[in-house]
């Protein structure tokens, strides 16, 4: 097979990348491991950047986000007994959207199907090769054939344990790495929310939040050990610790049945350069972040079209300038979202393994976001995204 631009991993920003390439009439070939029916029920991220929204309409697949999604304009920070709501609107003029990054998915499969792009699922890439000449290659399995992939380029956004980042060249990158002493406890519960935006809760037990998939769904996240085991807490115990961390004289927490649940680790992850000659890197590829600040689905999509452009420029016009300064680009943005998801992160967890002092420093840190207007508009201005496509 041949093409210009090879992506490995099926996922919202190798989608996206090639809808973006194919707008530019710009061949591509999307492999990804899974079947299309894992990657249309995956559970990840849900709140979208104005940003990112607007990149999905201008691109043509934000109609059905327009309809279903869900526009917030504010977040409310909850911890002693109060409640303090942090107003997008008012400090930044711009929103976020409830949104599922599986529904993104969705959008972006039917979209490449529609326009006949070539998105093989169940194809297994083992090899990455040539990265260092103007001809790479890709080799796959699909069914029952081994399949050589030959590209102009090749974009890995096949996640942290993708075969990509694993094919750089032994000291072609450096990484920076944090691991939290804690994870998140997600739950997937049918029941309406109980409120119109996201809580973000501190409370002496560790955090909570409680988001939302739709009118109908909720989704909502309790700190607990990194290595606990999700079905070792029955749904009871799930709500009542729930109605703990939230607990307010004048609020109540609607209880449903829980229809997934599962635990996230919290780690933070930079790779650079997020390039080596003919591959690029993109995505949980490149950077995760842990989800307190909401980032790892906006730093992928505004990763891609970032170097959609780039691609552009330079396959189409012989510009290579901007594919040059591709990683030094987003790499600023990632810090960026680094630093405020480690801000968000460790001003809202009770950290096990810290000194009480930072507890109260913490503390501190969250009163200030919720009654000095400066520290919340830097809070608002880094939540609905500091970049623009």
């Amino acid at each position: 097979m041949r093409t210009r631009v090879g992506i490995v991993g099926g996922g919202p920003a190798g989608l996206l990348l090639s809808h973006l390439l194919h707008l530019e009439g710009i061949d591509s070939v999307v492999i990804e491991a899974r079947t299309r029916e894992y990657c249309e029920r995956r559970q990840r991220a849900g709140i979208l950047e104005q940003a990112s929204a607007d990149v999905l309409r201008a691109a043509g697949v934000g109609d059905r986000m327009d309809r279903v999604g869900l526009v917030h304009e504010g977040v409310e920070l909850r911890f002693e007994g109060e409640r303090h709501r942090v107003d997008f609107v008012e400090l930044t003029g711009r929103t976020v959207t409830v949104y599922a990054q599986t529904e993104v998915v969705k959008d972006l499969i039917a979209r490449r199907c529609a326009d006949g792009g070539q998105v093989l699922f169940e194809a297994e890439a083992y090899a990455v090769e040539g990265i260092d000449t103007d001809a790479p290659v890709v080799r796959f399995r699909h069914g029952d054939a081994d399949v050589e992939l030959r590209c102009e380029v090749v974009v890995g956004v096949d996640g942290y344990h993708g075969l990509c980042r694993r094919s750089l060249p032994a000291g072609a990158s450096r990484t920076w790495e944090r691991t939290y002493p804690f994870g998140w406890l997600g739950v997937l519960a049918e029941v309406a929310p109980s409120c119109d935006e996201l809580i973000y809760a501190r409370h002496d037990n560790g955090f909570a939040l409680h988001s939302m998939r739709s009118s109908t769904v909720s989704r909502l996240y309790l700190q607990v050990p990194p290595a606990t085991d999700a079905n070792a807490w029955t749904d009871d115990q799930i709500w009542d610790e729930l109605d703990i961390r939230f607990a307010l004289d004048d609020w109540k927490l609607e209880r449903g049945p829980i229809i997934e649940k599962n635990v996230t680790p919290m780690r933070s992850f930079v790779t650079e350069p997020m390039r080596h000659g003919r591959l690029f890197l993109a995505g949980d590829a490149a950077h995760i972040v842990p989800p307190t600040g909401a980032k790892g689905l906006n730093l992928a999509v505004a990763d891609v079209t970032l170097l959609a452009g780039a691609l552009r420029r330079w396959l189409l016009d012989g510009d290579q300038r901007a594919a040059d300064d591709y990683s030094a680009t987003a790499l600023r943005r990632i810090w960026r979202a680094q630093q405020f998801s480690n801000y968000m992160t460790t001003m809202l967890h009770t950290d096990p393994t810290s000194n009480p002092f930072d507890g109260q420093l913490a503390l501190s840190q969250l009163r200030y976001a919720a009654t000095s207007r400066a520290a919340a508009t830097t809070l608002a201005e880094n939540y609905v995204g500091l970049w623009h496509p």
